[in-house]
């Protein structure tokens, strides 16, 4: 009982923490707008999305793992209804629209009522968690109405908060999946140490989103028409902090090479910050057109869902969020067959390490290291090659979790 208080007090309190947030920031007012009336909404068509598949992810990177499942369910079961719920906005935000599914919103605020009030409804008859984002209440009520609870693509480290000693009722809703499927050893001996034998690695399903994405990419003219056939470099979901180092090189190169940016915000606050980075010719996307885009030396997309098709016109890849809170997608630039190079914030990322250690991945503390890398890549073309196909092999090396959990799933 003491658990449930102090549990529902921190929701509680998590809620109003965002509530004062969404005054000055657009993120969390979209957070509080999306669950007005949540009930209200989803009332409304009940009858439509009754003994659904119920997929929950936190975030659109969540969203990608969890797309091959509901893709490949669709294609076998084209009647089973399929119901998304998203925690944060930019996943939802972009994805709301999603047409496999049957039904997308926010999830709930994780208290007993709402989560009464949502199983209530959609009557799920399987439930899917991507990666993590565990919300207690909801898991509790779909274990003790026998609804098959299954994560995908999971990841654990001994030091996550799930395996502290104040987390051990917290912890008690791993027993409560029909079964955990992670994506590494460590993550099936960290469980099982702590007597969860439900357990099975079978790798990342992103891995089958980004092979997919790239066996079945169309051209865009109009990047095509940039490159040119030149060297390029993409530099895919980056922040102020990537540009700077970017700019450092580029401003200074005398190579006649190609560079795409495509920040992770695409704000115009944040364009304006980017064009002000460089002393060379750039042109934003949706400014360009086929006449004249080749001239330019640097192109800027700004707009949202073309990166992953945009990389296979590099040859280097430099993903941002290494000197933030983490590093950005890794492997839908590697598996067109480029090396990718990130900041030093890749501890998290089992994708990132094990790439490095087979030398298809390389980390930069600096400009200087930046530099270093570029330039190997530039003059040594049997290098780049190397390292291309060791990117690429580990990538369609690592597919097949999907199919390989469907299995499990529908069986």
């Amino acid at each position: 009982m003491l658990f449930n208080f102090i549990y529902t007090f921190v929701i509680k309190l998590y809620f109003l923490a965002v509530l004062i947030a969404s005054i000055f920031n657009k993120k969390a007012r979209l957070w509080i707008k999306g669950r007005k009336n949540w009930y209200e909404n989803i009332v409304k068509i009940k009858d439509n999305i009754k003994n659904s598949y119920w997929f929950h992810v936190s975030s659109l990177g969540e969203f990608e793992q969890a797309r091959p499942l509901i893709e490949k369910i669709k294609k076998q079961k084209p009647e089973q209804k399929i119901v998304l719920t998203f925690f944060s906005p930019s996943g939802f935000e972009i994805r709301k629209n999603y047409p496999l599914a049957d039904y997308v919103t926010y999830i709930p605020l994780d208290t007993v009522k709402n989560a009464k009030k949502f199983i209530e409804i959609v009557k799920p008859q399987k439930v899917i968690f991507v990666k993590y984002d565990f919300w207690y209440n909801f898991i509790k009520l779909l274990h003790k109405k026998n609804i098959e609870i299954y994560l995908v693509s999971g990841i654990f480290r001994k030091n996550q908060f799930l395996f502290k000693k104040i987390a051990k009722k917290y912890r008690n809703l791993l027993f409560w999946f029909t079964h955990l499927f992670v994506q590494d050893d460590l993550s099936v001996e960290i469980l099982m140490s702590n007597g969860l034998n439900n357990v099975t690695k079978c790798g990342d399903t992103r891995f089958d989103r980004v092979v997919e994405i790239a066996e079945n990419s169309n051209d865009i003219e109009i990047v095509k028409k940039f490159v040119n056939e030149k060297f390029c470099i993409i530099a895919g979901s980056t922040w102020l902090e990537d540009e700077n180092k970017l700019s450092e090189f580029f401003n200074n190169i005398t190579k006649d090479i190609k560079l795409i940016i495509a920040p992770h915000n695409i704000e115009e606050s944040r364009i304006i910050e980017i064009l002000k980075l460089f002393n060379r010719k750039l042109v934003r996307f949706s400014k360009a057109d086929l006449k004249n885009v080749s001239e330019f030396d640097i192109l800027i997309i700004d707009n949202i869902g073309m990166l992953s098709s945009i990389y296979k016109y590099g040859k280097i890849a430099y993903i941002g969020g290494g000197f933030g809170y983490g590093i950005h997608n890794i492997i839908e630039a590697a598996v067109y067959g480029m090396p990718v190079i990130f900041g030093p914030k890749y501890k998290k990322f089992n994708e990132a390490i094990e790439m490095i250690k087979i030398n298809a991945a390389f980390s930069i503390n600096d400009s200087n290291d930046l530099k270093k890398y570029f330039n190997m890549f530039l003059n040594d073309n049997l290098f780049l090659e190397n390292i291309s196909e060791k990117a690429k092999n580990y990538v369609y090396s690592n597919k097949g979790a999907s199919e390989f959990i469907l299995k499990k799933i529908l069986n």
